[in-house]
């Protein structure tokens, strides 16, 4: 049972550096990074990589710059680059957003990996780190992905990353692309411990042969059929 009475709540969020095996969080720079994830995203193809945002046409990588700084200026974005380890080049990026401290609730949002970053491992750890850091720094008990419904790709991402589907918002927003049906999932607190484990099996580089490729999916650890110890 949840003690209440012992409730306080949590630290908000930062972006400060965290450093991984295969990839490291840092800070938002828009002047470093825009241009660097602009690029990632296809130039102005960041507009279709980027579509179920909902934001106004880009033109540019200052018009990426502008959006993104703005969110954060505002506080609704505390938002974490995905940089490479050797040359520390932005290649993804995703934002703790929806922050309520008082109830340990924050989501995971504006999630975008570059061409760079695709089907690289590092794209996993990414978010186990930022996971990590809710949990077991800061100590939230509810860690949320949203997505627009029709958004399939994000769907597979949130339930491999081990979220769980909780229903459909029907008629949500509007959106420049007109309706939005928001999908919700969550992954909490009594729960991370496995999705931990379960991270960090597959991240294990035993798990990985000479060319990268992983030998189990981390789909395999999370059903048990592989062990995580």
């Amino acid at each position: 049972m949840f003690d209440h009475a012992g409730w306080t709540p949590r630290p908000h969020p930062t972006n400060l550096p965290i450093l991984g095996q295969y990839i490291d969080i840092v800070p938002w720079d828009a002047e470093v990074h825009a241009e660097q994830l602009w690029d990632e995203f296809g130039g102005l193809k960041a507009n279709q990589h980027l579509f179920h945002y909902g934001w106004k046409p880009m033109n540019a990588w200052r018009d990426f710059a502008d959006i993104m700084q703005g969110f954060n200026d505002s506080g609704d974005f505390v938002t974490c680059i995905f940089a490479e380890k050797e040359f520390g080049r932005a290649v993804g990026m995703a934002s703790y957003m929806a922050i309520v401290p008082e109830n340990g609730s924050v989501e995971t949002g504006c999630v975008a990996h570059g061409q760079s970053l695709l089907r690289k491992r590092g794209a996993t750890e990414a978010h186990y780190l930022m996971a990590r850091r809710a949990f077991d720094e800061l100590g939230y008990r509810r860690y949320e992905w949203k997505l627009n419904n029709p958004n399939k790709p994000s769907h597979r991402a949130a339930r491999r990353m081990g979220f769980t589907f909780e229903g459909v918002f029907r008629q949500h927003q509007v959106k420049s692309y007109g309706n939005r049906d928001t999908a919700w999932y969550s992954m909490l607190d009594h729960e991370w411990p496995k999705c931990r484990a379960t991270f960090e099996a597959w991240l294990h580089p035993d798990n990985f042969d000479d060319a990268g490729s992983q030998k189990h999916t981390l789909e395999s650890f999370r059903s048990g059929d592989i062990s995580t110890m």
